[in-house]
């Protein structure tokens, strides 16, 4: 399953002695219709700097693929821990790869489409994880094969198959090589019919009222989990992504609200067809369940019994991941991204403060406190790539969140947290997926996977989004100054994503950093490590030709945020998405998931498997070392 590529020359335009840029002529991007429509240059400052050489990157990059294998770098390698439809919970059959596993069967097998995750330690020896599993293709899990469920019992099946697994795991001897552990007490699924239940400032709100819940507090199940976060107090943050696909009606005359429309909720033809079978989607019939998804999600991995929360506090919209800081003065703060094209980034902060003698009392700090939403602004000087920003507060009362631009209370501000938003002027960004924070300075990093509308009416070019028809996407980040409560910040780009192979020059060429041995589009997974190197993760276009010729599969690199150099690390197999990262406490096992392998039809991973597999890959060096150094 794993090949290993010998040294590939992935720093040749890097002197390895000053880790110093070598630019020639295509080293400076040259962007028309920006500030004015003026040509600049995007200087390469950062990197030129007299550095010693590079220890944060300890492994040599490798070249891109198009193989259907997992590769990786010189002396690591890549084995799958757990795939979609093994079991288990007690008594979990095994896997049919015919497809013909019922939806009791998958109700007890760990869930396909696996995203987002986290680690959590026991002890030395035994952890547990929870992974969040974000969707299905339906055409390897029906046994039929077709693109739509065509009963009760298949839609059943298919929401068994979403959510999340809590895996335990344990060390193989004295290795650091880890295995799913079998019987288990913590392994469990939570799936899109779990009872849950809603916290925070619009629980029991009219909005999120039914006739099966009217007291608007009960929910049932979660779904669309695209990433996570994880909580000083050692609980999972599972985020609510893309759930308008779920839902839809058959009424050829129902009226569709300005604040479904809003969740690009396609009522006539929804993703899935699960409202045919299930009324609980069916808008017309339960018009307020639409309201009861699209939240951030708390799971107590070590507590079995325990009921998952969805906090209304931080917002409900198409969460990407959810990313974890403690500011200095000891209150939480919680950074999130909107994924879809031109809308937000989020702050939360808390009104108390993380009481780590106590973690039971933790629990309200996601129920009590701000959400607040993002404006870029341009550098005062007119410098490309940099600039300014601040945090508005989307309170109810303030900012223009008023009765009469049709806010009733704070519940509805964070409802319609994307009609707040829009209301207080937040700038518009190209997709915001994935954010994470740098251990060892606080900057917040951003992935901007892409925006083919950037440019068009309605989505003007602006200071972070730079660039039309954005087809490779970008990482920005900014600078709160050491204090994750600020209400300003200051920004800059890391990467502007781009293919000197196949853009030499342009707006398409990519920052100084981006070169043709590590060229990719579409950044989407970000996570760092304890040393603070940055992984970058992507979910992109795989077809090896035209604009993305040479970036082959879709990768996982590596970024230093000091030189902003950025190897290749691993690529995955065909037409798959590599996301999620979480490591053990020693940093020397890594686990990252193959999302939807094969969903062109062009896969067996792994192992030559009959219907591709979603896996977990845990990944370690072959001489026990510290993955990345």
């Amino acid at each position: 399953m794993t090949k290993q590529f010998e040294q590939v020359d992935a720093d040749r335009l890097i002197d390895p002695t000053r880790r110093k840029l070598l630019l020639g002529s295509a080293g400076a991007v040259g962007l028309a219709g920006f500030l004015g429509g003026g040509i600049w240059s995007v200087s390469a400052e950062a990197l030129a700097e007299d550095l010693p050489p590079n220890t944060l990157l300890g492994f040599q990059g490798i070249a891109a693929s198009t193989a259907d294998e997992v590769t990786i770098a010189p002396g690591y390698r890549a084995e799958v821990l757990i795939s979609w439809g093994e079991p288990l919970v007690d008594g979990a059959p095994a896997f049919d790869p015919q497809g013909n596993n019922s939806a009791a069967d998958q109700e007890k097998q760990f869930g396909d489409n696996n995203d987002g995750m986290s680690f959590f330690p026991i002890d030395d020896r035994h952890g547990v994880m929870a992974i969040n599993n974000e969707y299905v293709n339906e055409q390897y899990l029906f046994a039929h094969g077709g693109a739509k469920a065509t009963s009760l019992e298949e839609v059943r099946k298919s929401q068994a198959a979403h959510g999340v697994s809590i895996v335990a795991v344990k060390r193989v001897g004295d290795s650091q090589r880890w295995e799913v552990e079998r019987p288990s007490r913590y392994n469990r699924r939570v799936t899109a019919n779990t009872d849950m239940q809603f916290s925070g400032p619009a629980a029991g709100h009219p909005l999120l009222q039914t006739a099966a819940d009217p007291s608007g507090r009960k929910v049932l199940g979660t779904f669309g989990n695209c990433a996570n976060g994880k909580t000083p107090w050692g609980t999972y943050l599972t985020c609510e992504e893309n759930f308008d696909t779920y839902f839809g009606t058959r009424q050829a005359d129902y009226p569709t609200t300005p604040e479904q429309k809003r969740y690009t909720l396609k009522v006539s033809e929804p993703e899935r067809n699960w409202p045919d079978y299930d009324e609980r989607f069916d808008v017309a019939k339960n018009p307020n369940e639409f309201n009861r998804h699209g939240w951030i999600v708390e799971i107590d991995p070590l507590n079995p019994t325990s009921t998952p929360i969805k906090h209304t506090a931080l917002g409900r919209f198409k969460h990407e991941n959810a990313a974890v800081t403690v500011a200095k003065d000891g209150r939480l703060v919680v950074y999130m991204g909107d994924d879809e094209r031109g809308e937000h980034i989020y702050k939360y902060v808390s009104k108390g403060v993380v009481d780590a003698a106590n973690p039971a009392n933790n629990r309200t700090l996601l129920d009590e406190g701000t959400l607040y939403v993002a404006q870029f602004d341009g550098d005062d000087v007119g410098t490309p790539l940099k600039g300014k920003g601040r945090w508005i507060a989307l309170e109810f009362g303030k900012n223009g969140l008023t009765p009469e631009n049709g806010f009733r209370d704070e519940a509805e501000v964070l409802i319609f947290a994307r009609k707040a938003a829009q209301q207080v002027g937040a700038t518009k960004m190209d997709r915001p997926e994935w954010i994470a924070v740098n251990p060892h300075d606080g900057r917040a990093y951003c992935t901007l996977t892409n925006n083919s509308k950037r440019g068009e009416e309605g989505m003007p070019l602006n200071a972070a989004n730079p660039r039309p028809n954005n087809i490779y996407g970008q990482i920005i980040r900014w600078d709160e100054g050491g204090d994750a409560t600020a209400g300003t910040f200051a920004w800059d780009m890391y990467a502007l994503c781009g293919n000197p192979i196949a853009h030499p020059e342009g707006v398409n060429r990519g920052t100084p950093n981006i070169t043709a041995d590590n060229t990719f589009n579409s950044p989407d997974g970000l996570g760092f490590d304890r040393a603070g190197r940055l992984w970058i993760l992507t979910d992109g276009k795989y077809s090896n030709k035209g604009d993305y010729v040479g970036q082959g599969n879709n990768q996982m690199l590596v970024g230093d945020p000091v030189s902003g150099e950025i190897r290749r690390f691993m690529v995955g197999p065909k037409s798959c998405e590599l996301t999620g990262i979480t490591f053990t406490p020693d940093y020397k096992t890594m686990f990252v998931n193959v999302q939807h392998p094969g969903e062109e039809g062009d896969s067996h991973f792994p192992n030559n498997s009959p219907r591709p597999r979603s896996s977990v890959l845990m990944i370690t060096r072959e001489d026990g070392g510290v993955i990345g150094a």
